[in-house]
C-alpha cells in the first residue's frame, strides 16, 4: 500500500530510502574504514555537529509544541517512558543468548538499546517531511523522555554484578544535566517560548542546514562503524544476529504502542524508530 503519497508503493519508498544520500555516506565512511582511508572528521568537528544537531531539532520541536495541547501529549508521553524502562530489560535478557560477553557489557548494550538515537531520530523524521508524512509536533520531546529511563536501567542492570560501586547521584546529575538533555530541552523549551519572528530569523540556519549537517555526522559514524567492525566479529554471529533482530522486534512494539494510543501514522512511525535505535543520543553506537 502506498505511504504518505498515492502514487508511492512501500517498495519504491523503501528504496529511496536506503539510497538515500545520508544512508550511501554511511556506507561510504564504513567502506573508508575498511580500506584503511584517513576520511575521518575531526573531533572537534564531530562535536559541533552534534550540538548543531541536539539544538536543531530540540529548537524545531519546541516550535511545534506551540499547536499542542497538553492533554494530546500525556499519552504518548507516559508510552515513551514505558518503552524506555521495557527495552532495557528486554535486550538484557535476550542478550543472555551470546554467550562470549559478560553481564557488565550485557548492561551496557541494553542501556544503548534503552536510550535513543538522535541521527536516526533525524533521519527519519527528515524522510517523513519529505514524504509529506504528519508528524505530531511533540517528537522530539518523546526523544528526550525515552533517553533518561533507558540509560538509568541499563546503568542498574550492568552494575549488579560489577565490582565497582555505582555513584548514582553524579550518574543522575551526568544523565540529566550532560550536555545532550540540556540542548534538546533547551531548544525545545526556546522554541516553545520564542515569537515566531525570532523563530523564522533562526530557521533557514538550525533547519534549512539540518539534513547537511547529518550526512556529515552519518560519515563520521560510518567510519567508525567500520574502524570498529572487528570488535563484533571476535564476539560472533550471535550478537551480530541480535544486532540485526532486537531492532526490528522492538521497533514494531513501539509502533503498535503508538497506534494503541491514537498517534498518527507518521507519530507510530516516529515511535517505532526511537524503540529500534540504539545509541547514546549524540555518541556513535
Amino acid at each position: 500500500s502506498g505511504i504518505g503519497r498515492p502514487d508511492m508503493s512501500s517498495t519504491s519508498v523503501a528504496i529511496s530510502n536506503l539510497t538515500s544520500v545520508a544512508v550511501l555516506v554511511f556506507v561510504l565512511g564504513f567502506l573508508a574504514a575498511r580500506i584503511k582511508s584517513d576520511l575521518r572528521i575531526p573531533e572537534q568537528v564531530y562535536q559541533m555537529i552534534s550540538i548543531f544537531l541536539l539544538f536543531g531539532i530540540g529548537l524545531k520541536g519546541g516550535h511545534a509544541l506551540k499547536g499542542t495541547s497538553f492533554s494530546s501529549f500525556t499519552a504518548p508521553a507516559l508510552a515513551t517512558i514505558a518503552l524506555g524502562v521495557v527495552i532495557p530489560f528486554v535486550a538484557y535478557l535476550s542478550l543472555k543468548l551470546v554467550r562470549k560477553i559478560n553481564d557488565l557489557d550485557r548492561g551496557a548494550i541494553a542501556a544503548h538499546y534503552g536510550s535513543t538515537s538522535l541521527v536516526t531520530f533525524s533521519a527519519a523524521l527528515l524522510f517523513l517531511e519529505s514524504n509529506s508524512i504528519f508528524v505530531e509536533g511533540f517528537a522530539p520531546a518523546l526523544l528526550t523522555l525515552m533517553e533518561i529511563p533507558g540509560l538509568i536501567v541499563g546503568i542498574y542492570l550492568g552494575s549488579r554484578t560489577s565490582v565497582a560501586e555505582v555513584k548514582w547521584s553524579e550518574t543522575l546529575k551526568e544523565v540529566l544535566l550532560g550536555k545532550t538533555v540540556l540542548l534538546l530541552c533547551g531548544g525545545l523549551f526556546i522554541g516553545a517560548v520564542s515569537t515566531n519572528e525570532g523563530y523564522e530569523k533562526v530557521n533557514p540556519f538550525f533547519g534549512g542546514l539540518l539534513s547537511g549537517f547529518l550526512v556529515l555526522f552519518l560519515l563520521h559514524l560510518g567510519y567508525l562503524a567500520g574502524f570498529n567492525f572487528s570488535e563484533v566479529r571476535k564476539v560472533g554471529k550471535p550478537l551480530i544476529v541480535f544486532g540485526l533482530l532486537f531492532p526490528l522486534i522492538i521497533g514494531v512494539l513501539g509502533v503498535f504502542a503508538g497506534t494503541a494510543i491514537g498517534m498518527s501514522i507518521g507519530g507510530a512511525t516516529i515511535l517505532g524508530v526511537l524503540c529500534a535505535s540504539a545509541s547514546y543520543i549524540a555518541a556513535p553506537a
